[in-house]
C-alpha cells in the first residue's frame, strides 16, 4: 500500500485514541487536536488542503479543494450545537473536500455525495477510527483483502453502486456518500444518513441558471497554489465548455488535447477550433503516436485501496502528466463527469409513462428509431414493475444464462451482463453470492427512475474518477473535476428529468446552462468522439504483453481465471462485442495488478512504529 501524500485519518475525543494515533502509518504525521487537546486529525497533506475552524468545543474543518477562509468557515458553523446542525453547513460549501469536526467530544466525517471524496471506518482494538483512504485503515489493524470481491470483479463486468462503494478491506467499513461516520466519546462508530437527492422538478431554463452558476463558482474556486492552471482540451462539450470558463478569469490558461482523430473521431477538429477561439492561452498539443498506446507495460497502481478498473490507460495518461508539469502546470481541470451528469438513458421514461404517458410514448418513438430498439423488449421494460432487490437477484441468477438482446432497451434498473467468459465456476458462485447479498440490502437512490440512475451514473464514477486524482497527484499535479463538485451535481439533478435526458438534443443542460459563455459551435455540437477503433488496435498490439501478465496470473493460482479461456478470448479478432471484452479486460487487468501489488512487502504501508499493546502502554 503506497502511502500517498494526502491521508488523514480521524480519532474520537478518547483515551483510546491517544494511543491508537500512534498506529498512523506515516512518517513524522501532522496532528491536529481536538479542543481537548487530544489528537483529532493526523496524515501528510499539503497546507492548502486542509481549512480548520474553532468556536469553544466546536472545531471543524474541510479537507481537500473548498475555497474558504477559517473565517468563513467559522461563520458558517456558528449555530452549530451538535453534529446533525452540520448538514446546513455541508449543504453550503463550495467545491469537493470531506468536512470533518469535533462537536464537543464527538466527530462527524463525511466526503462527497458523488463519492470521489469517500470515507471508511475501522476498529483498532475496540477504538473507533477513521480514514478518507480504506487502505491506511487496512495497514493499521492489519485487515486482510476481501476475496469475495476479487472473485466478482473477474466474473461480473458491472460495478455499479452499492456494489463499486464496499471496501475491497475486510474490517474496513465503507461510508455510503451521501452518510456520515460518528465517532463517540466512547462506544461504536455509527453511519448517519444526510443527504436525499433534490426532488427534480426545475424546468431547463430554470434549472440551467443554477447549474451556470454552481459551474462558475466550482472554476473560479480552483486556482493553483504554484505554477499554471491547466484544462484538458479534448474537443467534447465537458472539457471544452471548462476551458472558456477557466479562460474567463484566467485568460494565460494551459490546455493540453491530444491531436490523433480519424473518421469515427471528431473531437480533434472541434478541439482545434476551440483552440483558435481561445486566443490567449497557451496550447500543448500532443500527436497521438508520441505518447504510450493504451494496454502498454509496465502495469502498476497509484495506490493499493482497490483496484483500478481503467486500467488501459495508465501509462498514456502518466506522459500526459510528466508534459503538463514541465510546461508549468500547478493545477489541472478536466471534464471527468459531465457525461454521467447531463447524458442519461431512457429510463426516466419508465416514471414519466406513469404520470404522462403521452410525452413519454413521444420520447419513447424517437429513441427507439435511434435505437433500432425491437417492438416487445421495449414494451416490457417500459410496463415492468421489478423492484431493484428483484433485478440485483436477476442479476445473480442469469450470470451463465442466454445473453440479452443485442438491442434491448435500456429502460429497467441496469444492463444485464453475464459473466466474464474466462470466469471460473467457483469465482461465478462466488459473485452470485456478492450479488445476492447487495439484493437483500440495497434500496433505491430516489422513487423517480430517472433520478435513480442519475445518482447510479454519478456513485458509479465517481470512485474510478477518485483514482484518477490519485494518478495525478502520485505524480505531484492536482486534479480537479468541477462538474462533480456538491453543489453542481444538485443543481443538474434538480432539472426534470424529461427535460435533462432527451432524445431530440445533445446534453441540453449543460448547453442551456453556458450559452452566454461558451461559443455555439461547442454547445450545438451532437456528436461524441469515438475511441473504440484505437482501443481494439493496441489491445491486439500489445497481445503479447497481455499475455505474458497473465503467464503466472496470481488470479488463476486462486483459481478464479481460466487462463486457456482468457487466452482464446484475448486472441479472437474485433468483433460486435469487442466493447464488452474490452470492459472484462480491463476489471480482470485492474484485478491482477492489485493482487501483485498487494502481496509484494515493498508495497505495503509502512506499519505503526510500534506494536499494539506497546503503543497503549506508551
Amino acid at each position: 500500500m503506497h502511502a500517498l501524500t494526502n491521508s488523514l485519518v480521524a480519532f474520537p475525543d478518547s483515551p483510546g485514541g491517544v494511543w491508537a494515533h500512534r498506529r498512523v502509518p506515516h512518517h513524522r504525521p501532522t496532528i491536529v487536536t481536538h479542543p481537548s487537546g487530544r489528537p483529532w486529525l493526523v496524515g501528510h497533506w499539503p497546507p492548502e488542503e486542509l481549512v480548520v475552524a474553532q468556536l469553544g468545543q466546536v472545531r471543524i474543518a474541510v479537507f481537500g479543494c473548498c475555497p474558504i477562509t477559517a473565517g468563513k468557515l467559522a461563520a458558517l458553523a456558528d449555530r452549530v450545537r451538535g453534529l446533525a446542525d452540520l448538514d446546513e453547513v455541508a449543504g453550503a460549501l463550495p467545491g469537493s473536500a470531506h468536512l470533518v469536526a469535533s462537536v464537543h467530544g464527538q466527530v462527524r466525517f463525511q466526503g462527497t455525495i458523488t463519492g470521489t471524496r469517500r470515507v471508511f471506518g475501522a476498529r483498532l482494538d475496540e477504538v473507533p477510527i477513521a480514514s478518507d483512504r480504506a487502505d491506511v485503515l487496512a495497514a493499521m489493524i492489519g485487515a486482510e483483502p476481501d476475496e469475495d470481491l476479487l472473485a466478482a470483479s473477474v466474473a461480473y463486468a458491472q460495478f455499479i453502486t452499492p456494489l463499486n462503494e464496499r471496501s475491497w478491506w475486510r474490517g474496513v467499513q465503507s461510508v455510503a456518500p451521501d452518510s456520515y461516520l460518528m465517532l463517540p466519546h466512547s462506544g461504536s462508530a455509527r453511519t448517519v444518513g444526510w443527504w436525499v437527492p433534490p426532488e427534480p422538478n426545475l424546468p431547463l431554463k430554470v434549472g440551467a441558471l443554477q447549474v451556470r452558476e454552481a459551474l462558475r463558482e466550482a472554476v473560479a474556486g480552483r486556482k493553483p497554489a504554484r505554477g499554471k492552471l491547466s484544462a484538458d482540451l479534448s474537443g467534447g462539450m465537458d472539457s471544452t465548455s471548462l476551458c472558456f470558463l477557466a479562460a474567463e478569469r484566467t485568460p494565460e490558461l494551459l490546455t493540453f488535447r491530444w491531436t490523433e482523430g480519424s473518421e469515427l473521431n471528431d473531437d480533434p477538429a472541434y478541439a482545434a477550433e476551440a483552440a483558435r477561439m481561445l486566443a490567449r492561452a497557451e496550447h500543448l498539443e500532443v500527436a497521438g503516436d508520441e505518447g504510450p498506446p493504451v494496454f502498454a507495460p509496465p502495469y502498476s497502481l497509484p495506490g493499493t485501496e482497490a483496484p483500478r478498473f481503467q486500467s488501459r490507460g495508465m501509462n498514456r495518461l502518466r506522459y500526459g502528466i510528466r508534459l503538463l508539469i514541465e510546461h508549468g502546470s500547478g493545477l489541472h481541470l478536466a471534464g471527468n463527469g459531465g457525461d454521467e451528469l447531463f447524458t442519461g438513458s431512457a429510463a426516466y421514461l419508465h416514471t414519466l409513462f406513469r404520470a404522462a404517458p403521452v410525452k413519454a410514448l413521444r420520447a419513447l418513438r424517437v429513441y427507439r428509431a435511434l435505437g433500432r430498439w425491437p417492438l416487445l423488449p421495449t414494451l416490457t421494460g417500459l410496463l415492468d414493475h421489478q423492484d431493484l432487490s428483484s433485478w440485483w437477484r436477476d442479476s445473480a441468477d442469469n450470470l451463465t444464462g442466454p445473453p440479452p438482446h443485442p438491442r434491448a432497451p435500456a429502460l429497467g434498473w441496469g444492463a444485464q451482463v453475464r459473466a466474464t467468459p474466462w470466469a471460473t465456476a467457483e469465482a461465478v458462485s462466488v459473485t452470485r453470492e456478492v450479488l445476492h447479498d447487495i439484493a437483500d440490502e440495497v434500496t433505491p437512490l430516489s422513487n423517480d427512475r430517472g433520478q435513480h440512475e442519475a445518482m447510479t451514473l454519478i456513485r458509479t464514477t465517481g470512485p474510478v474518477y477518485r483514482q484518477l486524482r490519485w494518478e495525478y497527484a502520485a505524480h505531484g499535479l492536482p486534479l480537479e473535476l468541477p462538474y462533480l463538485d456538491d453543489r453542481v451535481v444538485e443543481a443538474a439533478l434538480s432539472v426534470r428529468p424529461r427535460e435533462r435526458y432527451t432524445p431530440w438534443r445533445f446534453k441540453p443542460v449543460l448547453a442551456e446552462a453556458l450559452r452566454e459563455q461558451v461559443p455555439e459551435l461547442i454547445l450545438n455540437r451532437n456528436t461524441k468522439g469515438v475511441y473504440e477503433e484505437d482501443v481494439e488496435f493496441a489491445r491486439q498490439r500489445h497481445l503479447p504483453d497481455l499475455l505474458d501478465l497473465f503467464a503466472d496470473s496470481v488470479l488463476a493460482a486462486r483459481g478464479l481465471i481460466d487462463l486457456d479461456a482468457l487466452r482464446t478470448s484475448l486472441r479472437t479478432p474485433a468483433h460486435a462485442e469487442a466493447d464488452d471484452l474490452t470492459a472484462n479486460l480491463e476489471m480482470t487487468l485492474g484485478a491482477e495488478i492489485w493482487s501483485r501489488e498487494i502481496a509484494d512487502p515493498a508495497n505495503l504501508v509502512r506499519r505503526g512504529e510500534k506494536p499494539l499493546e506497546e503503543a497503549k502502554r506508551s
